[in-house]
């Protein structure tokens, strides 16, 4: 699945994915490859992002927000305040602040 995660200043993350999990205005919830289409209201959490490899990543000062797990190099977290999740057809757009 792809996902990309865009903030007002930036795409900060525009990548294939084999999972993810955020944080909804009712709990967290995860999203897997071929998931059916949803919209949903994001609140302040942690967007836990598990990629096959970070090989193809680039990490950089404009990415800076993304973190790599500490025990699990394959799951990247970004802190957000609030967002919006739309996924249809295998690609998820997050616009998060």
């Amino acid at each position: 699945m792809f996902l990309e995660i865009v903030t007002p200043e930036a795409i900060l993350f525009s990548s294939e994915v084999d999972l993810f999990s955020a944080p909804g205005i009712d709990g967290e919830f995860q999203i897997l490859n071929n998931h059916a289409p949803i919209v949903s209201i994001l609140k302040e959490g942690e967007i836990k992002i598990h990629v096959h490899s970070q090989d193809h990543l680039v990490l950089d000062d404009l990415h800076g927000k993304l973190e790599s797990k500490v025990d699990d190099p394959k799951i990247l977290i970004l802190a957000i305040s609030s967002g919006t999740l739309e996924l249809n057809d295998n690609k998820a757009i997050i616009l998060a602040d």
